[in-house]
């Protein structure tokens, strides 16, 4: 490696250029230009003869006689390039023959035609040596596996790997396509806080720092959602924010502890309203994108133009486990269960809630199973501290989550708007937290009056990963966390 880069870095030295890094080379847009002239034939070209500047990074050379032919490419296109004697001197020819390597960026001009196999090329006139590359790329033609050291080395992925340059201009089309879903529908995109004084809005563990001025403890945000909700207050009425959130816990193929997430809110509205906003949202990304309302995820076929399943958390659990509706609601019997099952449960049934355990026991037993999309509905109150309880059960919160291809994927509720019911729910967390701490900001802010409201919040990673068909989230993240030895 070490000769290698030497021998690469004496051809520039030796070159006749006098600027090593020339810059102001205007080029054309390789997606553009091969969109708009790939379906003209061999003689509508030469009529044409259309002179094209392009630059690119050569990703294959190959050598016949006195002709070479190289491809390069960009994030979006790749094109062939054609040099031949014929076409410059021979001293040039020559001369970029021992100049060029694989992975060089170069500018090109020449002639657009089509070779003897019809494949559209560029006929080149002159090329000019944009960057010299002193490392050789690895085998184009196989590619590169996927492993830690690609993830951190992400720039190595996007040049030879084509799916992963696919999966991230989807990415970003999809981000682009959710903003404007929603500011159709007349949402204000707004900014909150990263750094926070006191972490809420989930219950997470998060990432501490602090201001060397005044030494002040903060944390990275783990949700935006209190600060999102004292907008609502202000008087904003549909509002969202696609916010970096970080979080202090494991990493696995759908956990990264820096995450991209959208949170809204609408005023005047219960969580009903946004089980539709959120079909109507899938149903239009699939066919802005792929112009079709199903997609593949792994084995199965989603079709998002067919209303979603909607389930009951308790009942799902009496589906998917032995467990029978009768014993559900009894502590003991979804202690014994939870227990051999693996999970690790609390005897002390003072210090355990059923709602906690009945959530546990469907995470393990029934997520998984939900492939087609699903909307799990009535989550005990324990466990949803800032949700509204039901008018017709004061123990259940009016909340869903939405689940598919066995990922949560969105979680939403109407929102508590009662100050001293929330202050109490704070004060509970508190028992089981060995941060005791609560926003008393966000509590003097109900007490001013949130109006009857409907927050969700949705995973944007793992919307892509469905979208794209991608197994492990830190596929769809330009530089995920990565594990180190």
């Amino acid at each position: 490696m070490k000769n290698e880069l030497l021998i690469r870095k004496n051809k520039l030295l030796n070159s006749k250029n006098k600027n090593l890094f020339p810059n102001n080379f205007k080029s054309k847009d390789l997606k553009l230009l091969i969109s708009k002239y790939k379906d003209k034939s061999k003689e509508i070209l030469k009529i044409i003869n259309l002179t094209v500047n392009v630059s690119g990074r050569i990703i294959y050379r190959r050598k016949i006689g006195k002709l070479t032919f190289i491809k390069i490419q960009d994030i979006n296109e790749s094109i062939q390039i054609y040099i031949s004697v014929s076409e410059i001197n021979h001293k040039e020819y020559v001369y970029q023959d021992k100049l060029l390597d694989i992975g060089d960026i170069i500018w090109i001009k020449g002639i657009l035609f089509r070779t003897k196999t019809d494949e559209l090329s560029i006929k080149a006139k002159k090329i000019i040596l944009l960057v010299k590359c002193l490392k050789s790329l690895p085998d184009k033609f196989h590619g590169l596996k996927k492993n830690e050291i690609l993830y951190k080395k992400r720039y190595l992925d996007l040049i030879s790997n084509k799916e992963s340059r696919y999966i991230f201009l989807k990415r970003f089309e999809i981000i682009n396509e959710i903003r404007i879903f929603l500011i159709k529908k007349k949402f204000i995109e707004v900014e909150t806080p990263i750094l926070q004084s006191i972490p809420g809005g989930a219950d997470a563990r998060p990432f501490c720092t602090k201001i060397n001025f005044s030494k002040k403890k903060l944390y990275l945000r783990i949700s935006p959602e209190l600060y999102l909700k004292k907008l609502i207050i202000g008087g904003f009425n549909k509002i969202f924010e696609i916010s970096k959130n970080f979080r202090n816990e494991g990493i696995s193929k759908n956990h990264n502890p820096e995450f991209t997430m959208i949170e809204l809110y609408m005023s005047y509205s219960k969580y009903d309203h946004l089980i539709k906003l959120i079909q109507d949202l899938f149903k239009y990304l699939c066919k802005k994108i792929f112009n079709k309302y199903t997609i593949k995820y792994k084995n199965n076929i989603i079709d998002f133009s067919k209303s979603f399943n909607k389930l009951d958390l308790i009942e799902s659990i009496c589906i998917f486990t032995n467990i029978s509706k009768k014993n559900i609601n009894n502590i003991n019997t979804c202690i014994e269960f939870a227990k051999s099952i693996g999970l690790n449960i609390c005897n002390d049934i003072n210090n355990i809630s059923l709602g906690k355990i009945q959530l546990e026991i469907f995470k393990k037993c029934v997520e998984n199973k939900l492939i087609n999309p699903t909307f799990i509905l009535n989550y005990p109150i324990e466990v949803s501290p800032l949700s509204r309880r039901k008018n017709s059960n004061k123990k259940i919160a009016d909340r869903f989550e939405l689940f598919i291809c066995g990922v949560e994927i969105g979680n939403g509720f109407s929102e508590l708007n009662d100050s001293e019911d929330q202050l109490n729910r704070f004060k509970d967390q508190l028992k089981y937290k060995k941060n005791k701490k609560y926003d008393f900001n966000y509590i003097e802010a109900l007490e001013y009056g949130l109006p009857p409201t409907a927050g969700l919040g949705l995973g944007i990673d793992r919307i892509i990963m469905l979208l794209t068909n991608s197994d492990d989230i830190k596929d769809v993240i330009l530089f995920p966390t990565i594990h180190y030895k």
